[in-house]
């Protein structure tokens, strides 16, 4: 049984020029593999010639992909298809008849105009923030505050500049000395507080052309207003925060970090009496996987000038740790951070501290049996529950994780009950 076409698969009953597209495709952003002499819905149906067909394929993507991809071609006689495993390359972007295409699930698009800059970027072994800015007159008196606040530097001036890799031999700055530098034309922050519903906007700070170092700092001071709080118990005042602060710096400098900075976009704070949201244009770098991202291993990183200006800076610590450092701000919270992350943007959720946990029937029933102080075994849940033994485990263990039950013990003396 042959699996289901996915971004790195895709099935060819016969040979026409449009897998040139896809060739195109896995070069430029991922490996992948074209069978032919299968249908669509993964039926084998086999080629007639299947030597005939090699030398077919490679004669056309040597004659129309410019420049030359790396492939390879196999054959399993057993079913008379034949395999092309294609490379992602590093001379990008790999053109057919002039245009490149990407990807788009299990189907292959071509590349717009920004995408296609950016593979020519990509290809030059180049980043958007190394280009020479078109700014002009720039002035950096907020990162010299903040170098000689944070590393006691004395002098600040053009080799100064020169060490944070802001400028060239030449003295050009680059954009990223424009996103550091007082004034620019990019913008960096939307940020709204939210009432009762969405319609309803408590508060809104929009934060552009000025140096995201300022810009951080002001979505600091919003993030303070709301989930920070003071109780004073008789001589006794207290800080409460009411989401994990240290959670919220890291997520806000990380979008900064690692956002795109080509498009005219501001990353999108939306603060809701329960929880935080922060979305970041742009989606994850063709280079590095989901479950990496989330790992918190990030290899690859999409502005590297101002990640190495923030960690001088103590804004950030390591790279590649921030979302490992958020998750460690809620290890003992029964609400965990969600990450929503789509082609060409990523969210964050930071849930507040006493956010309620939504509950299924099921999971509202086995709470429900817990809730007077009980402490159970598995076998007298599913006793009084009336549900069959997996999905009791299933439950428990979902319940466990949200920390709304605690397993006590080992073994077959495993008891459950509510976290108090």
């Amino acid at each position: 049984m042959m699996d289901r076409e996915t971004r790195n698969l895709e099935y060819k009953e016969q040979m026409t020029n449009s897998f040139l597209k896809t060739v195109s495709a896995f070069a430029n952003y991922c490996d992948g593999r074209i069978v032919f002499g299968v249908r669509d819905n993964a039926d084998v149906v086999g080629v007639s010639d299947p030597a005939a067909l090699c030398l077919d394929i490679e004669n056309l993507i040597n004659d129309n992909i410019d420049p030359k991809p790396d492939y390879r071609l196999s054959v399993d006689n057993k079913t008379r298809t034949v395999k092309l495993s294609v490379s992602e390359g590093i001379d990008k972007p790999y053109c057919y008849k002039n245009k490149a295409y990407k990807r788009n699930d299990s189907s292959t698009v071509q590349v717009d105009r920004l995408e296609f800059s950016r593979l020519v970027l990509e290809g030059r072994n180049r980043t958007y923030e190394q280009l020479k800015t078109s700014e002009k007159a720039l002035s950096f008196k907020v990162l010299e505050l903040e170098l000689k606040d944070k590393l006691k530097i004395t002098e600040f001036d053009e080799d100064t500049l020169k060490t944070l890799e802001l400028c060239d031999g030449d003295s050009n700055l680059n954009n990223a000395a424009a996103l550091l530098s007082d004034s620019n034309h990019y913008k960096i922050l939307d940020i709204v507080r939210f009432g009762g519903s969405i319609d309803e906007i408590s508060e809104r700070v929009v934060v552009e052309n000025r140096s995201i170092l300022s810009a951080y700092e002001e979505a600091i001071k919003v993030f303070i207003r709301y989930y920070r709080k003071e109780i004073i118990t008789g001589a006794r005042r207290e800080t409460v925060e009411i989401i994990p602060e240290k959670a919220y710096r890291e997520a806000v400098a990380n979008a900064i970090v690692h956002r795109t900075w080509d498009v005219s976009q501001s990353i999108q704070i939306g603060m809701f009496k329960d929880r935080v949201e922060i979305t970041s244009p742009g989606g994850l770098p063709s280079n590095l996987s989901q479950e990496e991202f989330l790992r918190g291993r990030v290899s690859f990183l999409r502005n590297p000038i101002i990640a190495g200006v923030f960690a001088r800076l103590g804004i950030i610590e390591k790279f590649g740790t921030g979302i490992r450092r958020i998750n460690e701000c809620y290890k003992e919270m029964r609400l965990k951070p969600e990450f929503g992350i789509f082609e060409n943007s990523i969210t964050l959720t930071l849930p507040t501290k006493d956010a309620v946990i939504s509950l299924d029937s099921q999971e509202e029933e086995i709470e429900g049996l817990l809730k007077p102080n009980k402490i159970m075994t598995r076998g007298e849940i599913e006793t009084a529950s009336g549900m069959e033994r997996t999905k009791v485990i299933r439950i428990l263990n979902r319940l466990i994780e949200n920390r709304t039950v605690e397993r006590i013990g080992t073994g077959r003396g495993t008891k459950y009950s509510l976290i108090r």
